[in-house]
Parts: structure tokens; sequence; C-alpha cells
């Protein structure tokens, strides 16, 4: 668990550091982060298909399906069902308190399921590991800005708004302790991880460019899957 535990440390880091770029209104450093919106979902989604499902299938046999499912339900369940206003991306409009409260409920089962993911594809293989570890962390520096965003757009301070980004980077930690120790995880998290990675790239990510105009937004997400490719091939000649 050691190096999962590491790595999903790094990945946590990121929800802060997202948060600190809205917080500092550092606006170069937001404009790289819609662009890493785009390259994380085209990334995302390829580990997601080549990677996830197929160690999923490998490790849960005839459940892997339904909890790939699940796991895809219970985002969609936390994040545009009970949540009343949710999307990835800096929050530039006025919103109720309430709105930033559920918004951080929402995501904490996400980013606990960041975790889990984490540790399972570790389990199987240190490879898969760190191609899980990238594929989250590239999703966590826009994490970190949706939710310090809501947090300042619903009048909370600062350093709440810092506070609640820390608070998924916890939830991810969290996640990778509870895999260790709870055998259903061990079994069958990996399966409602990708679950959980195929909404956050394909239903959450994807729509924050998909209407916006010019090049550079597309052209991220298809080098996102180019590069996870690239990163495939490297990671297992060098190992």
């Amino acid at each position: 668990m050691s190096n999962a535990l590491l790595y999903a440390l790094i990945a946590a880091a990121g929800n802060v550091l997202g948060a600190l770029a809205v917080t500092r209104k550092a606006v170069r450093e937001l404009r790289v982060i819609e662009l890493l919106v785009a390259f994380g979902a085209g990334f995302m989604l390829s580990v997601a298909l080549v990677e996830l499902l197929p160690a999923a299938l490998a490790r849960s046999g005839t459940a892997a399906p339904a909890l790939v499912l699940a796991g895809y339900l219970a985002v969609h369940l936390t994040q545009h069902t009970v949540t009343p206003h949710f999307h990835f991306g800096e929050e530039t409009h006025p919103v109720t308190s309430v709105a930033g409260t559920s918004a951080l409920v929402g995501l904490l089962l996400h980013t606990f399921f960041d975790g889990v993911a984490i540790a399972s594809a570790f389990l199987v293989r240190a490879e898969l590991g760190i191609m899980v570890f990238i594929a989250i962390f590239l999703h966590k520096l826009p994490e970190g800005v949706t939710i310090s965003s809501l947090m300042l757009a619903g009048g909370r301070s600062g350093g709440r708004a810092l506070a609640a980004a820390t608070l998924l980077g916890v939830a991810t930690l969290v996640g990778v302790v509870l895999t260790d120790e709870l055998g259903f995880l061990v079994q069958h998290g990996l399966a409602l991880s990708a679950g959980v990675t195929i909404y956050v790239a394909a239903s959450n990510l994807v729509p924050e460019f998909q209407g916006k105009k010019g090049w550079k937004l597309p052209a991220a997400f298809f080098a996102g899957a180019v590069i996870f490719f690239i990163t495939k091939t490297l990671i297992e000649n060098v190992t």
C-alpha cells in the first residue's frame, strides 16, 4: 500500500493546487487548467477503456459489468441528481452557499474512488497503478478549481475554499487505506472505479469544452489520448 498511498498523496495535492489558483486569482494558471480539463478527459477515457476495463473484467469476472455501471450511476446520483448546481471548471456566477456544500458532498464520493482506483490498480500491477495515478492527477487540478470557486461564489472565505479542496484530497487518501482493509474493494474496487472514471471523463469533463469555440481544446483532448498510448509504451518498456 505504501506506493499507492504516496501516489495518492501527490494526486491529492492537485486538489489544493487547483484551489490555490482560484483563491490567488492566478489567471494564467486557470487558463492552463482549462486546457488540462480537455487533455485529462482524453487521457482518462483512454485509461478507463484500454486499461481499467480489461483489468476489472479479469478481477471481478461476470460481476464486472454491473459494478462498472454501479460506479457510473453512483457518481451521476451524487453530482447531478442530488446536487443542484455542479460543473467542472471555475464558477464565475454567484450561487447559494448550499450549492457549494452539496457539490462538496457529491465530489467526496468521487474523490474517495480516486483513491480506490489508485490502490486497486497497484494491487494488479505497478504499471497500471502509475497510469491510473496520472489520469487522476490530471483532473485533480480542475477538481480543486471547481470546489474552491463554488465556495467563493457562495460567499465562503478563501480559507474555507482551500479547506474544501483539502478535504477532497483527504477522501482520496481514505480510499487508498480502506481498499487495503476491505475485502470487497480489494476484489471489486477496480470495476467500481472504472465506472467512476468513465463518468468523470465522458460525462463531466468532455461536456465542459464541447460547446466552446476554437481548436485548442479539441486538440488537447485528442492529445490526451495520444499521450496515453505513448506513456503506456514508455512505462512498459522501462519496467
